[in-house]
C-alpha cells in the first residue's frame, strides 16, 4: 500500500527511510508549511509578561526555534525565567527544548487531551498563568479548557500555518498515482492538515473511498468521523496514540492485507 507522508519536509525524513527500509513505498507530501509571524507589539508585550507565567506549553519543535528567536529579540532572558515549568507536545518538542538547557514535562498521549492529563495541569489553581507557544489555529482547545477553569493564558502565535505551494501544483501528478493504487493511506497529524487535503481532493472524491487515514489522538479521529457523517464520504479511519515510527508501522501492517 502506497503511504503518504504528510509532515513538513524538516520531519518527514526519519519516518519516511524507516518505512522504506520496511518496504513500505511512501511519497512525501506536506500539507503544512510553516512560516513566522512578523514581529509586533503584542508579542512584544506577551513575552515581558511570560516570567509571571506558572508554565509554558510548546507545542511542536518549530515552535521551540520561533519562541527562542521572540525571547532573544524581546530582550526577556532564559534566567527570568528560571522558575517557570515548561511542557512539550512530544519526545521530539523536548529534545529541541534540552538543546537550549530545558528539561520538559511529556505527556504519555501527544494530543491536547493528553497534555491536560498531566499532573502539572492537573494541579494548577485560578491564579495560575498558562502560556502557550504554538501556531495559528493550534491547541485551541487545550487553551478554551484551561481558561473555563479560570487559568490566566499568554497566548503566543508564533508560526502561520499553510498549504506548500508546491503541494497543490503537484497535485494533479499525486492523484494520477493515486488512481494507479487500489489503496493508499495517508499521516493526518492536525486539523489544518485535514482540511487541506479536503481542498486538494475536492474534486476527485471517488478516490476518498480508497484511503486508510491514521490520524492522531481521539478529537481528530472524531472530527474525521464527522466529516464523514456529514459529507456522506466513504474512507476508512485509524486512531493514533503518537507520532512515533513504530506506532505507525504498527497500524499499517494491522490493515488487511488486501487493502
Amino acid at each position: 500500500m502506497l503511504f503518504i507522508n504528510t509532515r513538513p519536509n524538516t520531519r518527514a525524513t526519519e519516518l519516511s527511510l524507516s518505512l522504506q527500509q520496511a518496504g513500505i513505498q511512501v511519497l512525501e507530501l506536506p500539507l503544512l508549511v510553516l512560516e513566522p509571524c512578523a514581529w509586533s507589539s503584542e508579542l512584544q508585550d506577551l513575552y515581558q509578561q511570560l516570567p509571571r507565567a506558572t508554565c509554558i506549553v510548546v507545542v511542536s519543535p518549530s515552535a521551540v526555534e520561533f519562541g527562542m528567536q521572540g525571547l532573544k529579540q524581546s530582550g526577556v532572558s532564559l534566567q527570568a525565567l528560571s522558575n517557570v515549568q515548561w511542557i512539550a507536545v512530544g519526545e521530539k518538542t523536548a529534545q529541541a527544548l534540552a538543546q537550549y538547557g530545558i528539561s520538559s514535562y511529556v505527556p504519555q498521549v501527544e494530543t491536547s487531551e493528553g497534555m491536560l492529563q498531566i499532573p502539572l495541569l492537573q494541579d494548577l489553581t485560578s491564579s495560575a498563568c498558562v502560556a502557550f507557544w504554538r501556531g495559528q489555529g493550534g491547541r485551541q482547545f487545550m487553551m478554551e479548557t484551561l481558561q473555563q477553569q479560570g487559568i490566566s493564558v499568554l497566548n503566543f502565535i508564533l508560526y502561520q500555518r499553510h498549504c506548500p505551494a508546491q503541494t497543490i501544483q503537484s497535485f494533479d501528478q499525486v492523484v494520477a498515482q493515486l488512481q494507479q493504487h487500489q489503496h493508499y493511506s495517508v499521516l493526518i497529524s492536525s486539523e489544518a492538515s485535514w482540511l487541506n487535503w479536503l481542498a486538494l481532493m475536492q474534486a476527485h472524491t471517488a478516490l476518498l473511498a480508497r484511503g486508510h487515514f491514521m490520524v492522531l489522538g481521539e478529537r481528530l479521529y472524531q472530527l474525521l468521523l464527522n466529516t464523514q457523517r456529514q459529507q456522506h464520504l466513504l474512507f476508512h479511519l485509524y486512531q493514533l496514540s503518537d507520532l512515533n515510527t513504530a506506532t505507525i508501522l504498527q497500524c499499517l501492517r494491522a490493515m488487511p492485507r488486501n487493502a
